[in-house]
């Protein structure tokens, strides 16, 4: 048998027998793993209640021959409980850890920078530093950026030409200009633009100080783009409270 320690975000998990729970995590260093809590479901567990989604946590894991076995379990952050138990903050939680887990695909490859992303926006969500909504939008768009599909909000995603410009096309990658614009493409306002890349670049001066109809017109935007490039609807993204 050989043991590993890691850090992870739980992502999910779903009841294995009587009394296990198969256990789904993004982990620093390996990338995701799927691993089972023996017992996990008993009142008497040592461990259970760090292995719920959202917490953050150090672990011990044994190699098996399908699925890993968690050993230990230390907690590094308790967000699951301040999330858990306000529904706008856990919808938005919800939406980014199945987009965490759609862009890790494959088991055991490390996704270093999608680990930290998706653990600093848990924490920022569980903290309340910001409007759930746009720690939500930051993250989906910077995820995908990580994952190669970094959109831009100023000049043409076409054909480059310097911005600013009043379209944006989600099939195209972002802004496009007159000349580039294919029909269907959404005129966003230039404070909705200025908005977005704030996001992107994580200026929350900017971010929060946007006003509520520039904050809806992004999220329409942002979630089209996110759902464009992953290929299918996030599941949990129509439930998301916006506040």
């Amino acid at each position: 048998m050989s043991l590993y320690r890691d850090e992870a975000i739980v992502l999910r998990t779903h009841k294995l027998g009587e009394a296990d729970r198969i256990i789904t995590l993004l982990t620093r260093q390996h990338g995701k793993v799927r691993a089972v809590g023996k017992g996990v479901r008993r009142t008497t567990s040592r461990f259970g209640s760090r292995l719920e989604p959202f917490m953050h946590v150090d672990l011990q894991l044994s190699t098996g021959r399908n699925l890993d076995i968690v050993t230990q379990a230390e907690t590094l952050g308790p967000y699951g409980r301040a999330i858990a138990e306000d529904y706008a903050l856990y919808t938005v939680g919800t939406a980014m850890l199945e987009t965490a887990e759609r862009l890790v695909e494959a088991e055991h490859e490390p996704a270093l920078q999608q680990y930290w992303l998706l653990v600093g926006a848990v924490r920022a969500l569980a903290s309340r530093d910001h409007t759930p909504g746009l720690v939500l939008d930051s993250y989906l768009l910077r995820a995908l950026a990580v994952a190669g599909w970094a959109p831009s909000f100023a000049d043409c995603a076409r054909c480059g030409e310097p911005g600013p410009h009043h379209a944006f096309n989600v099939s195209s990658g972002g802004a496009v200009c007159p000349a580039c614009r294919p029909p269907g493409s959404a005129s966003p306002a230039q404070e909705t633009f200025a908005l977005l890349a704030a996001l992107l670049a994580g200026d929350w001066a900017v971010a929060d100080s946007s006003a509520e109809r520039h904050r809806g017109e992004a999220a329409g935007l942002v979630a089209a783009f996110s759902q464009f490039h992953l290929e299918r609807h996030l599941r949990s993204l129509p439930h998301v409270e916006r506040v």
